[in-house]
């Protein structure tokens, strides 16, 4: 039988980068917010042990993709502890919508949602921590997906407070460019020295991306992209980019922009959750129970 999951998007509300530590690694503080899209994982079980990926990325050996690397890595840690049914296997595949280097966090959420769903599927019985621990291992950003709730990071960004914020509907644009995070973060100009706040404080400023200047600096694309939307609402960088969002208080003010959209500019319109749709799903099938 095959089931299906969601692998929400991500975006950060804000993102400020306050150091770096002595083995290159940046500090910093953001905050974390699930939107209503994303890709989807379908999973079928097997019972002779094998995993197979359905669905190969064009570019990325099978070794390194995070889906297979999240599923190998959960088998493992279940076989060590005495968790892992027989011969237990799955066939994986996924539907992607998430542009891969968009500052969306589709390659984390893919890992967590595969970590999440063989745990269940399974009856491996690892606790939040346990995957969130493990998630740490693929990417500092897999904890959060794992967690499923929106929140404050801190740290290099495994360091994890929960918040409740307004959940806002998003235009999301992607302005047609990838962006390796190394780029933005190898940049003389990053700032690196932003003052740490607490997120009570946090919470009243306005909010800014760190990493935006340099994205606009470098790809022509991106600040083209912002320059547009912000003649229509507040607008910033998720993550390191290549995408950018606009905030707006109703759906149909945020599709009442794209529909106005040039050409050159993809996009979606999605609402901001605080509960991931994975969550939401597993809290789904505990209650079916």
């Amino acid at each position: 039988m095959s089931t299906r999951w969601p692998s929400p998007a991500k975006l950060n509300l804000f993102l400020y980068i306050t150091g770096q530590r002595a083995d290159g690694y940046h500090t910093l503080q953001t905050l974390f917010q699930f939107l209503d899209y994303g890709d989807t994982i379908t999973i079928d079980l097997r019972q002779d042990g094998q995993l197979r990926l359905l669905t190969p990325v064009d570019g990325v050996p099978e070794d390194e993709n995070l889906i297979v690397r999240a599923a190998r890595l959960l088998m493992r840690a279940a076989a060590e502890s005495g968790r892992l049914p027989a011969n237990a296997g799955a066939d994986i595949g996924i539907e992607k919508r998430l542009p891969m280097g968009g500052g969306l966090g589709g390659g984390s959420s893919n890992a967590a949602t595969v970590l999440v769903a063989l745990n269940h599927l399974w009856q491996c019985g690892l606790s939040v921590d346990e995957l969130a621990t493990l998630g740490l291992t693929l990417g500092a950003d897999v904890p959060v997906f794992v967690r499923g709730h929106a929140a404050f990071a801190e740290g290099v960004g495994e360091v994890l407070t929960p918040v409740d914020v307004p959940e806002k509907w998003y235009l999301v644009a992607h302005p047609g460019v990838s962006i390796p995070t190394p780029v933005i973060f190898k940049d003389p100009d990053l700032p690196r020295n932003t003052s740490v706040r607490s997120i009570e404080t946090l919470l009243k400023c306005e909010f800014s991306n760190d990493c935006e200047v340099i994205a606009r600096k470098r790809f022509r694309e991106v600040d083209a992209a912002l320059s547009w939307l912000l003649e229509y609402a507040p607008s910033r960088l998720t993550g390191t980019g290549a995408c950018v969002f606009a905030e707006f208080d109703t759906e149909s003010a945020a599709r009442q922009v794209l529909e106005q959209a040039p050409e050159w500019l993809h996009g979606f319109v999605a609402q901001g959750v605080n509960l991931s749709p994975l969550k939401q799903a597993m809290t789904g099938q505990a209650e079916l129970r």
